[in-house]
């Protein structure tokens, strides 16, 4: 038992670098419609959110779009209490500094939160917001300080419980031998672990682990030993996973593929035969319903006819999400302040996000008891897969399936 809570919590300290799986200077503030904010006479009620952008890294404009689409809709439909919102918006540039910079901005302009940004620099940021007092709401738990600091409160379980799930899913589906691809760095050996810990946990063999170099271009290599053997692939490599599935269809393998969400993408099954793409059928496991789910529909309807908003991406999706249990905890409050927000999501009995996630809170009762991940209290994830080249439930009638005994419960032996 000491062995495995050892490696978790060794897995946990390893998350600040884990964003680039999953997701595959400061700004200006965001410009609202006059048309849209003139009936809304409150003192709008500002926030932030941070993204990097424009940089060589893994830029994720649509967080800061998401955002803003958020903003024009909610203000659309009424504010919040009667006061609009306004969203002031900073490039952290996947620059430590940048973030830290952008911190410091949030305090300076006094926000009531930081809602539904992206950075890895949480290590930066978090400690200041921490001193002001102001909630980090809904990060795309791409850092390890999001799922320690008691000012984080994540909507969802980030690279622990989804990679537990798939794990899980593959399994469930069928899959005795599992292949997990992933470039040779320390975060994915991370979520190579909590794959393994999800295979294991539904009776399967640990996963064989193919390491991808960094500077690698032809994934030949690791195509033909992913595939010897195996009953399933997982594809682990982020925005780079089409350079596996370019290599994999080359070799005319037929092994099934699967990944997390954000991995293999209908953008990916689009451009390999739609329908008839080798992705077709495969397990994807993510932290929410598809956006065919009516859960979605104000989603869609806020972004409709933006393209550079996706509303498949894991981030951007968590942004959403982010927003509506913001604008869900603010309606509680007499007087809409960073204390009392916080005071409000440490005790909710639970927010409801419309079928988007279970009902939300953080409550003491509800952490995750291992350390370092003891702010994460959504332990669920999503079965889903790759149909007619979208990405859909496994199963019709399908929900949330909960994870957190694989995560708690050491293996057997």
């Amino acid at each position: 038992m000491n062995d495995s809570r050892r490696r978790r919590t060794t897995a946990a300290s390893c998350l600040a670098v884990s964003g680039v799986l999953l997701a595959a200077g400061c700004g200006g503030e965001a410009s609202g419609s006059s048309a849209e904010t003139s009936s809304l006479k409150g003192t709008p009620v500002k926030v932030m959110v941070w993204t990097p952008e424009d940089t060589q890294g893994s830029a994720q404009p649509g967080v800061r779009l998401t955002a803003q689409a958020y903003e024009k809709w909610v203000n659309a439909n009424g504010g919040i209490k009667g006061s609009p919102l306004k969203v002031l918006t900073c490039n952290e540039k996947n620059n430590p500094d940048e973030a830290e910079k952008c911190a410091q901005q949030a305090v300076a302009e006094k926000v009531v939160a930081v809602v539904g940004s992206y950075s890895l620099a949480g290590d930066r940021y978090m400690p200041i917001l921490q001193k002001a007092g102001i909630p980090y709401l809904g990060g795309t738990g791409v850092s390890a300080a999001e799922f320690s600091n008691p000012l984080s409160f994540p909507v969802n379980g980030g690279t622990p419980v989804v990679f537990a799930a798939h794990g899980r899913q593959l399994v469930q589906s069928g899959c005795k031998k599992i292949s997990g691809v992933r470039y040779d760095v320390a975060a994915a050996a991370v979520v190579s672990q909590f794959l393994t810990l999800g295979a294991v946990s539904a009776g399967g063999s640990a996963p064989k682990d193919i390491k991808v170099p960094l500077t690698a271009t032809d994934l030949a290599p690791q195509v033909a030993a992913a595939t010897k053997g195996s009953d399933c692939v997982s594809v682990i490599m982020g925005t780079a996973s089409g350079l596996f599935v370019k290599s994999y269809v080359q070799s005319g393998a037929k092994t099934k593929l699967g990944s997390v969400v954000g991995n293999l993408t209908p953008q990916l099954a689009e451009s390999t035969g739609g329908s008839g793409s080798p992705l077709e059928g495969a397990a994807i496991t993510g932290y929410y319903p598809p956006t065919s789910d009516p859960a979605w529909k104000d989603f869609l309807a806020a972004t409709k006819g933006n393209k550079d908003i996706d509303p498949t991406n894991g981030a951007n999706a968590t942004t959403w999400v982010s927003f509506k249990v913001f604008t869900e905890a603010v309606k509680k409050l007499p007087t809409i302040t960073a204390k009392a927000l916080v005071q409000e999501l440490d005790t909710t009995p639970g927010i409801n996000t419309g079928g988007l996630t279970p009902p939300l809170d953080w409550k003491a009762s509800t952490a995750l008891p291992i350390k370092g991940l003891n702010r994460i209290h959504n332990t669920t994830a999503t079965e889903l897969t790759i149909r007619d080249g979208k990405i859909e439930w496994l199963k019709s009638g399908s929900t949330f399936v909960d994870v957190r005994k694989v995560l708690t419960t050491p293996p057997a032996g």
